[in-house]
Order: C-alpha cells, then sequence, then structure tokens
C-alpha cells in the first residue's frame, strides 16, 4: 500500500461505476467526484460488501445519512466489487448511500488515494472528508477489523462548516 492521502491534498478526480439503483432508473450510472464540487464530500473505501463490519460500518453511515446531508455532505462508499454486487447489498439493507465500484480496473481509485491492499486485493478500510473546493480535509485509516464510526467524520464537517461561517 502506498501512503494513505493526509489533510490538505487536493483529492484524485475519478469516475467509477455506482450500483443500478443508486440514482434516477435502474440502470447503472458513472460518478465523478467533480459532481459533487461545491459540496462537501465524505469517501468511505471499504474492503467487501458482504462482510460482517462492513456491513455493520456502512449501516451506521446509512442511519446518520440526514446529519451528513445537514452538513451538506454527499457520502461515496467505494470498494472493489462489482455494481451490480453492490446494488444487491444495497437492496437486501435498503441503503439510500451510493455504492462504487473500484473493480475495472481493480483497486485503480483506492491506489490514488493511498487505499489499497495490493497483497489481498482489495481496498484499505479508510476515510476522506473533502471539502467542496476539492480539498481532502482530514483523513483517517482504521484498522480493517475495525468499525470506525462516524464521530470524527461529523467533527470534520462541523470544523468545515464552521470555517465556511467565517469567510
Amino acid at each position: 500500500m502506498s501512503e494513505l492521502l493526509q489533510a490538505g491534498t487536493t483529492a484524485p478526480e475519478f469516475t467509477l461505476q455506482s450500483a443500478a439503483g443508486s440514482s434516477a432508473g435502474d440502470q447503472a450510472d458513472h460518478v465523478k467526484l467533480s459532481d459533487f464540487k461545491g459540496k462537501n464530500v465524505i469517501l468511505a473505501f471499504y474492503p467487501a460488501d458482504w462482510s460482517s463490519v462492513c456491513g455493520d460500518q456502512l449501516t451506521l453511515y446509512n442511519e446518520v445519512l440526514a446529519v451528513f446531508e445537514k452538513y451538506n455532505a454527499e457520502f461515496l462508499g467505494i470498494s472493489v466489487d462489482g455494481a451490480f454486487c453492490h446494488q444487491a447489498f444495497r437492496e437486501n439493507r435498503n441503503f439510500k448511500l451510493t455504492l462504487l465500484s473500484d473493480f475495472e480496473p481493480k483497486g485503480a481509485v483506492a491506489k490514488q488515494y493511498g487505499a489499497y491492499r495490493e497483497k489481498d486485493g482489495f481496498t484499505e478500510r479508510a476515510l476522506f472528508v473533502i471539502d467542496g473546493k476539492g480539498i481532502i480535509r482530514w483523513s483517517f485509516l482504521s484498522p480493517i477489523e475495525v468499525n470506525p464510526g462516524a464521530n470524527h467524520i461529523i467533527e470534520a464537517l462541523k470544523e468545515i462548516q464552521g470555517e465556511q461561517k467565517n469567510d
């Protein structure tokens, strides 16, 4: 794994396929980071859709989605699973979250962010909060077996909001 991108770094642009049904219609769609210019973005890299820790982590984020939205933030979950795997996972769990497939080339976006486990072939459990100007404001690498929760994400969003009020 290369080093995780840190606060102050410009977030690398990407285009990834979303799960079918993530947006209007049932067709898989493509999502670009730049689609969210002017909004805060939470990127949550996670190892796999159907693992227990990932399921718990994403269930928590689904439950606090309204809190993220209160801070003008869009949530994007990213793993190397395919778009149709994401679709089945979303439907099974009743998620409203946007899940993106970093499947082909495998882990290419995760590698840009320093969040790919080359020897394992999947992503780290890594979080990024990116401001509306595309700058990483907070990043965190969680142990693979630990759900990192949402508190630090919300703290980072509060800090961004506080700075915007002072501008």
